[in-house]
């Protein structure tokens, strides 16, 4: 453990020990952005190697390219390139043999994504596997190797892929254009949702074979409210083949049509591989998600978070079943466990269960007994987070392999014993120009708030940082809001990047952050603005006392998506700030609960629907204190506002409407808004001019020396 902890901690000090005597110089837009990245690792079930994708940025998305890259688990070996394309690949799973890879990619000639086997024992190129119309993606292999599961779409009606081409077309040559629509959802993220549902299919592991969709015909699938997970790619289901690989288990919802007035829960399946009408397995009201067979195939264990009507969050929890299946015989296996696990890795015999979570800043690795018993902190890092772990199933491989990274180091793939509490390194994609660049890390400090919770922050340096100066200082405010400020290197809002040379940063993780507990997140319901708001102008006044480089009279705020909502209540409830910031921010309860594509968490989360203008959709609404106030606040505070036209989740509408209200009270403003961008900036040069867009508007605020 003490030779993991300073491996990490070498790591956590950007890496300055592979160049001690090199200049190091501020972070700029190119560093970031050009910057490789390196995605979590896959192990293979013999524990020997891990393949991982490495994107090769580029400000042009032509120039960008994405492979996939294998490294021995025992460092044996540098990595190597095992792919040769710009279109990138995704979702790569080992073959139970540890001898093909299979994975989702749209290569030349393919008109939607298709899956792709790589047989590593005898080399060559990929082999593509599917040629279905509307692609394929999410592969699982059989136990046995000899099919494939994935997930695909269809059209309403099609019960092969001749009915589903010949679907596509018709809509092809329509002479009309129109999206029509019965119910809710009708989008999600940043696309409408059509009529394509997402459904299991699987076939023989051999090129063009036939792919059969298990849901065709069955009743489960033909309910109104029917539908796998919406995310922010698409619609998945998530599926694992059962030990003997006759059947599949599932996750789906039969619930969705009620999103517009009730909590969408997931119940978990199971279908015959050959088809036939699905089994339900569970019949209650929790949420489950992520199932995952163990080695020896006794148990299921999947992520549950129980049923409590009305909250608007609910700390997810490991829970096991015996296989087969006995609903009555669940374990909540992490109940006591006052923290969010992530997908967990099974020990090679079965009996424990390696899993992160996130706790004050930080992400760590837990274990827990597969037949219940305490959770274990198994590694504690003094700076990072550990992510996306893996692992193989042979016990004298038995590494758990994962990604670390700070604020200060981009990710790499790292291997880890638990047994012997060693680590090893075993990727160094960024090292060489990490180590030229000054990133001070993130300093951890806290506080008691006037209400009487401990509030977490992370204070971050400038580049150049000299002590006998005195620095404006920024509140950046994390979105969510069930989310947390991380010691993590971030693409969108980088630390360093928006401090520079020139500005502290103060990151808070106020009421309702994750990683503190489920009382903590809970707690932001029926009063989403007031209170946070509260912490952070707390943490600035916190943080001007302590650190006596600060200057306090110089000082701004600004954030994204729920750090936007909060932006603007600060508009509207101080005028402490020199200049604030918000992307995506809702500036009125009642057009976000009108417009965004989730709506009845918000109701819960205000105390009830818009129409009955309970206390909080009333006090608690930035656009409602428009003006200036008898108590000597207002909206007078510069502010730059910036949204992504394609943003469903807090609409162009709300961003609109903010900027309308700041140009009527004449206060000095300015708005961008990204025709192709979503609720992030995500396209390199939308992103460096957003960057220097903030940064001008930080310098021209905060300029000049310290005042009295």
């Amino acid at each position: 453990m003490k030779k993991l902890l300073m491996a990490l901690i070498l790591a956590g000090g950007g890496l300055s020990w592979l160049a001690a005597d090199t200049p190091k110089r501020p972070i700029t837009h190119e560093d970031l952005w050009l910057m490789p990245r390196v995605g979590s690792p896959a192990v293979s079930p013999d524990g020997r190697h891990a393949v991982f994708a490495v994107t090769e940025p580029a400000y042009e998305a032509k120039d960008q390219s994405s492979d996939l890259w294998i490294v021995p688990v025992d460092g044996s070996a540098p990595p190597r390139k095992l792919t040769q394309t710009r279109g990138g690949e995704s979702g790569a799973e080992w073959s139970p043999d540890s001898t093909k890879l299979i994975f989702s990619a749209r290569r030349e000639g393919d008109e939607a994504s298709q899956l792709y086997v790589l047989d590593l024992a005898a080399g060559g190129e990929a082999v593509r596997l599917t040629n279905l119309t509307l692609g394929a993606r999410a592969p699982k292999w059989s136990p046995d190797g000899a099919q494939v599961l994935f997930v695909s779409d269809v059209y309403p009606g099609a019960q092969d892929e001749a009915a589903n081409k010949q679907a596509a077309k018709e809509r092809k040559d329509r002479k009309y254009n129109v999206r029509a629509y019965d119910g809710f959802p009708i989008r999600h993220w940043d696309r409408w949702l059509d009529e394509k549902r997402a459904r299991l299919f699987v076939q023989a592991a051999a090129p063009d074979a036939a792919a059969r969709d298990l849901l065709s015909g069955t009743r489960l699938a033909a309910l109104p409210g029917f539908g796998g997970q919406l995310t922010n790619s698409g619609e998945t289901i998530a599926a694992e083949w059962t030990p003997a690989g006759r059947a599949v288990v599932f996750v789906a919802t039969t619930r969705r049509h009620e999103a517009a007035y009730a909590q969408v829960r997931n119940d978990l399946f199971v279908v015959e591989a050959a088809g036939g009408e699905p089994r339900r397995l569970t019949e209650d009201n929790d949420n489950y998600s992520a199932p995952v067979f163990s080695p020896d195939g006794k148990s299921l264990v999947v992520t549950v978070t129980t049923g409590e009507a009305g909250r608007v969050y609910v700390l997810p929890r490991l829970a096991r079943y015996p296989w087969p299946f006995a609903e009555e015989q669940r374990t909540l296996l992490t109940a006591d466990f006052d923290r969010s696990p992530a997908r967990p890795v099974f020990s090679p015999d079965s009996r424990r269960l390696y899993f992160t979570a996130e706790d004050a800043g930080l992400e760590k690795v837990y274990s827990v007994a597969l037949e219940g018993g305490p959770v274990v902190l198994q590694h504690d890092p003094k700076a990072g987070v550990v992510t996306g772990m893996s692992a193989g199933a042979v016990a004298e491989n038995f590494r758990l392999v994962g990604l670390w990274e700070s604020a200060s180091s981009p990710p790499e793939v790292y291997a880890y014993n638990p047994a012997a509490g060693d680590s090893r390194r075993l990727t160094n994609f960024t090292g060489e120009r990490a180590a030229t660049l000054d990133l001070p890390p993130p300093e951890h400090f806290g506080f008691t708030s006037r209400g009487g919770r401990e509030i977490h922050n992370l204070l971050v340096r400038p580049a150049g940082f000299d002590p006998a100066k005195k620095y404006p200082l920024v509140a950046i405010i994390h979105g969510g809001p069930h989310t947390m400020f991380r010691d993590q290197w971030v693409l969108r809002w980088n630390y360093h990047l928006l401090a520079g040379s020139d500005f502290v940063l103060v990151l808070t993780n106020y009421t309702g952050s994750t990683g503190f507990g489920e009382a903590f997140a809970q707690a932001i319901q029926g009063d989403p603005l007031r209170t946070p708001g509260d912490e952070i102008n707390e943490a600035v006044d916190v943080a001007v006392q302590r650190f006596g480089f600060i200057d306090g009279t110089r000082l701004a705020a600004g954030g994204a998506s729920y750090g936007g909502h909060l932006a603007n209540w600060l508009q509207a409830t101080t005028n402490r700030y020199r200049c604030l910031i918000s992307h995506a921010g809702l500036v009125s309860l009642e057009t976000q609960w009108g417009t965004s594509d989730v709506i009845y968490s918000r109701e819960l989360a205000n105390h009830g629907p818009v129409w009955e203008q309970g206390p909080v959709w009333r006090e608690q609404n930035p656009a409602r204190l428009a003006g200036n106030q008898a108590d000597g606040s207002g909206w007078v505070t510069p502010m730059l506002i910036t949204i992504g036209e394609q943003d469903f989740r807090v609409p162009l509408g709300n961003s609109l409407e903010n900027w309308s209200y700041h140009q009527r009270l004449q206060i000095p403003s300015r708005l961008l808004v990204f025709p192709d961008e979503n609720h992030w900036i995500l396209k390199g040069h939308n992103s460096r001019y957003w960057y220097g867009e903030v940064r001008t508007w930080l310098q021209e605020w905060l300029a000049g020396p310290p005042q009295a």
